[in-house]
Formats: structure tokens, C-alpha cells, sequence
């Protein structure tokens, strides 16, 4: 397997009408071993850098790098890279077998060797009981199995995957994500996964690399990314449910600064002292708090805690907690609770929030304030 480095790299696209810059000095390292996804709204850029990573479209500018050899100008083939996409490219006069043998077949190795890596990948994605069968005979999600096996089955230097998943129900999803992480482990490959869905990259992914607009946001663990987004996209892209936003006024009392959410309002919140000193040193009269739903708590842990109060106007069940919809004048906001925690609707409720679990964002840049 291989370290992949990405340093400068820009894809342009030029038509007659415009130039589409589809990725924008994007600069990126991925270790050998590492699983990493690409998590981004659709059209902003995953694919095309999955795209040049694998030789199938030219980069503008920058260089991409294995192990520290620059690749640019190589062929897919000499890349020795494995793909699966999202439409799953099947032979449809082969059968299953030979669809996953397929890509063994340019390698030098003997027929016993070829028989042995297909079987034990077919038994993987449990794909064994239709090895005879055609693409046409099976479903959809078999299909996408079989495609992925395909792209499993040798050993090239970097696996990419480009929404391979994307067409399963979530029953399905969830089968093939925990079959993508145990090969991982099981090759120690280094994998790039591309996805719109964040529950695939936090479920998956050693880091995650988060894009928007051509340009990566940020790149970190689940727990970074969740915890200390870099600005509002991406604390408004990683989570769920979704995190609560309030667009708030600067305003001082008794010495100390707080956010005042809405004149319709009660509520708001105190920062700490580095968010306080960055407010102070912009001198923003404006700034966005984001606080998520699974950090509202109806139990005060310390005395610094943000107060919120509020009405019950919904309850949601989701299996493991209650998504409560809460309004305070014309400001509304989701908090969790256990399910054995039931809030009527129309009920008062006083909640609270860790104070090092509020976010601020610029009124401008949406960038975050620490």
C-alpha cells in the first residue's frame, strides 16, 4: 500500500461558455494504511480529486504523489490503483465469478491463485451461493456487492471508492459498511472513500476530509470535526441531528459579554474567555452560537453551564432518544433526551449547556472564534 500526498492540486474544466473550477489548491495527505473520506455536498469537488487521484482526468496544476513518486503522468494502469463507483459497471454476459475475477485476469497469476482471492472475497461480501449467476439475475444491492468485490479482489497501492454504497437501503448500508471497514482492517489498505452521507465517513473513516465549493474545509477525526469545526459549514455538515444555530448581538452586562439571541427572546449565552478576547479584539457587534442537540441537557454539570429554556412544540422518537423541538419567542432549537425521559408538548423545560461545547462563529467569514 501507499502514502498518498497531495500538494497544489486544482482541476479545471473549460468549455466554450466558462471555465468550472471543480477543485481548488487542495492539499492533503493520506498515510499509508489510513481509510479517509471525502465528505462534501454533491458537485463540489470528491469525485473529480478521486478522478485524478486514479488517471482518469488530467490535473490542471499541483502534483499528486505515492510514496513520494509523482504520478501525474502515469496511466491508470501504471498508477495501480482499484476503483468502485457508484453505478456498478458489471459485464453483463459474465457471470459473477468472472465479474470478480475479472481484474485478476491482466495479472500474472496462476489459475489456483486467481480461484483462491475470488472465493475468499466472494465470501466477504457473501457473495459465494451466486458465483454462477448473472448481474441481470440478481438485485441491486447484489450488483453493488459484486462490483465492490471487483475492485477488492487485488492488491493494488490505494483503493478508491466513489459512493459505492450509495443506491442500498439502510439496512443494506449498514451491512456493507461494517463488510468495507473489516477489509480494511483485515489488508490494511490505504482507502479514499467518497461520500455526500456523513453517516459513511464517521462510521468508516480514520479521518475525514470535508469539501465545499471546490476547496477543503477541513480534514480531522470525527471527534475534531464534531467538536471543533473550523467554520459554520462544516459544524452545519457533521452531525446529526442537526446542530442549533442562533444569530445573536453582542451585548455586555456587568462586565461580562454575552450573546443575545433574538429580541423576541430570553435567550443567551456566555463564551469563554478566548472566544470573549476574540469577540472584543474584532469588535463584532454580531456572532453566530452553535450548540448541538446532543449537548443540551436537562442536568446542570457545572456552574458555568448556559441556561436555555423554552416550550416543548414537538417530540420526535428516533429509536435510542427524543429529538425535542423547543421554542422561546421566535427562536427555536432541538435538544436530546432519553426515551424514558417523555416531555409533554406545551410543557415548560429549563436545559443546559457545557460551556466549552458552544460554538461561535464571525458574522462574516462564519469561520470559528477561539
Amino acid at each position: 500500500m501507499a502514502n498518498v500526498n497531495i500538494k497544489n492540486v486544482s482541476k479545471v474544466y473549460v468549455s466554450s461558455a466558462e471555465e468550472v473550477k471543480a477543485v481548488v489548491d487542495l492539499n492533503m495527505d493520506i498515510e499509508d494504511g489510513e481509510l479517509l473520506a471525502l465528505l462534501g455536498p454533491s458537485g463540489w469537488g470528491k469525485t473529480s480529486t478521486l478522478r485524478m487521484i486514479a488517471g482518469l482526468e488530467d490535473i490542471t496544476s499541483g502534483d499528486i504523489l505515492f510514496d513520494g513518486r509523482r504520478i501525474n503522468n502515469l496511466t491508470p494502469m501504471q498508477r495501480n490503483v482499484a476503483m468502485a463507483f457508484e453505478n456498478y459497471s458489471l459485464y453483463p454476459h459474465m457471470t459473477v465469478y468472472k465479474n470478480i475475477r475479472y481484474p485478476l485476469d491482466v495479472l500474472k497469476l496462476n489459475s489456483i491463485e486467481k480461484d483462491r482471492k475470488v472465493r475468499e472475497i466472494a465470501e466477504v461480501f457473501d457473495l459465494t451461493p451466486m458465483l454462477q449467476k448473472r448481474p441481470s439475475q440478481l438485485s441491486g444491492g447484489q450488483q453493488q456487492r459484486i462490483s465492490l468485490a471487483r475492485a477488492l479482489v487485488r492488491n493494488p497501492e490505494v483503493f478508491l471508492l466513489d459512493e459505492p454504497i450509495s443506491h442500498s437501503d439502510a439496512h443494506l448500508r449498514f451491512q456493507l459498511r461494517n463488510q468495507i471497514k473489516k477489509l480494511h482492517y483485515q489488508l490494511s489498505a490505504t482507502m479514499i472513500y467518497v461520500t455526500h452521507d456523513q453517516i459513511d465517513a464517521l462510521s468508516m473513516a480514520d479521518r475525514i476530509a470535508v469539501m465545499n465549493f471546490a476547496r477543503l474545509q477541513q480534514i480531522g477525526t470525527r471527534n475534531e470535526l464534531y467538536d471543533n469545526p473550523v467554520n459554520k459549514f462544516v459544524a452545519g455538515f457533521v452531525g446529526e441531528p442537526h446542530i442549533n444555530f442562533f444569530e445573536c448581538t453582542v451585548r455586555s452586562e456587568n462586565g461580562k459579554l454575552l450573546l443575545h439571541a433574538d429580541e423576541s427572546t430570553d435567550l443567551q449565552f456566555c463564551v469563554r474567555d478566548s472566544v470573549e478576547a476574540a469577540i472584543k479584539d474584532g469588535e463584532l457587534k454580531h456572532a453566530t452560537v452553535g450548540i448541538r442537540p446532543q449537548n443540551i441537557s436537562l442536568v446542570r454539570k457545572n456552574s458555568s453551564d448556559c441556561t436555555l429554556q423554552g416550550s416543548i412544540i414537538l417530540s420526535e422518537f428516533i429509536g435510542e432518544k427524543v429529538i425535542n423541538s423547543v421554542k422561546n419567542g421566535e427562536v427555536e432549537f432541538a435538544m436530546l433526551t432519553p426515551t424514558n425521559v417523555r416531555l409533554k408538548d406545551d410543557s415548560g423545560v429549563t436545559a443546559y449547556a457545557p460551556l466549552d461545547k458552544i460554538l461561535v462563529f464571525h458574522p462574516e467569514t462564519e469561520d470559528a472564534l477561539q
